[in-house]
């Protein structure tokens, strides 16, 4: 692997980018910072990400961290104005690719993608272990130099992801399934509930706030990166719509069979995701536990459940609208749920089984 030694410039001073920015300094990495807002560059440079980039400075590795509608264009023009390899943190891999492909210098170039981002936006959303643990794509395209490859491979390193090769092809079509159409479909299950009378949304629980959840995100970004995925996305849409005629069909003629088949492979879907630490997934099991919403109470009930030795997987709390209470849903090992519930019983706690 290639040493990064920097500089290294980062393109786009957004989450994204000073994230990156945060993540090489902290390695001792100079970075160089440039960005159509200049508000922006002053901000992550007041947070330690790096300093504007000097008409003089010549980058070892350029990461370009800009919306989807532009990365093309500053891909090319940092293969033009420097002689530094190239990468980029887009979430689609073939639009930018197709901007490069013939270009003078595209063999300096190499796509990645790393799998990590939050609600907020901007460089005060930023951290230098925003990668840490998180699937990070690396995507060459055909004549993309081994040196470029090394370079974006050992800036993952610094920045703490886990590297997963992939085609530019390849990848599209993975973040379409895992991340694009689930995106549209949050919309859509959305959009039903922002009409909907008072007294519906009454009944809202921690179910529709799971489905939901992503459809907040920002409608003109991931416009963007939605259309610059058409292909990938469209194919898997026209699967999802042949699905929906099936389950209207079901319904319709009450054909419990087909139904249930149509929620047999939900269930197997979900049985696919990879479980904790890309392990195999393992049976698990939910406990339920009354809280009172008041300070203190979330913090006594991890505790209560570290002093029985059981290993809490995951946390969803679902408040109750008409109580002062949280329904705290705890997931764990199958074999050990019968015992969190003795214990946390034992200390008081109100569970549900």
């Amino acid at each position: 692997m290639s040493e990064l030694t920097g500089p290294v410039e980062v393109v786009g001073t957004g989450l994204l980018g000073t994230s990156i920015g945060l993540a090489c300094r902290r390695a001792g990495i100079e970075v160089l910072l440039t960005d159509a807002s200049p508000e922006h560059v002053r901000t992550a440079s007041g947070l330690g990400a790096g300093r504007p980039r000097r008409p003089e400075d010549r980058p070892q590795l350029v990461v370009v961290a800009v919306p989807p509608d532009h990365l093309g264009a500053e891909i090319v023009r940092a293969l033009e104005d420097t002689d530094a390899c190239v990468t980029d943190v887009g979430s689609v891999k073939t639009g930018p690719l197709a901007a490069v492909t013939g270009r003078p210098g595209a063999e300096r170039y190499a796509g990645s993608h790393p799998m990590a981002g939050s609600e907020r936006s901007g460089p005060l959303a930023a951290s230098a272990a925003l990668f840490d643990g998180r699937p990070w794509a690396i995507t060459p395209h055909q004549g993309s130099g081994p040196e470029v490859v090394a370079l974006v491979e050992a800036l993952v390193a610094v920045c703490g992801g886990v590297p997963v090769r992939l085609t530019p092809e390849e990848h599209d079509r993975a973040v379409a399934r895992t991340s694009h159409v689930p995106h549209l479909l949050a919309s859509l299950v959305a959009a039903r509930l922002a009409d909907a009378p008072e007294g519906h949304l009454a009944l809202t629980g921690q179910g529709v706030r799971d489905v939901t959840r992503v459809a907040a995100g920002d409608p003109a970004l991931y416009g963007q990166i939605v259309t610059q995925n058409a292909d990938a996305v469209l194919a898997l849409l026209g699967e999802v719509r042949g699905q929906l005629d099936t389950l209207i069909a079901a319904v319709s003629n009450a054909d419990r069979g087909s139904l249930e088949a149509v929620l047999r492979e939900g269930v197997a879907g979900t049985q696919a995701i990879p479980g904790k630490h890309g392990a195999p997934v393992r049976p698990m099991r939910s406990v339920f536990v009354s809280v009172p919403d008041h300070p203190g109470e979330l913090a006594r009930l991890f505790a209560d459940a570290g002093a029985s030795g059981v290993n809490i997987e995951d946390v969803h709390i679902d408040h109750d609208p008409g109580r002062p209470v949280g329904l705290v849903e705890l997931l764990v090992e199958e074999s050990r749920a019968d015992h969190l519930l003795t214990s946390l019983e034992s200390r008081g706690w109100v569970t549900h089984r």
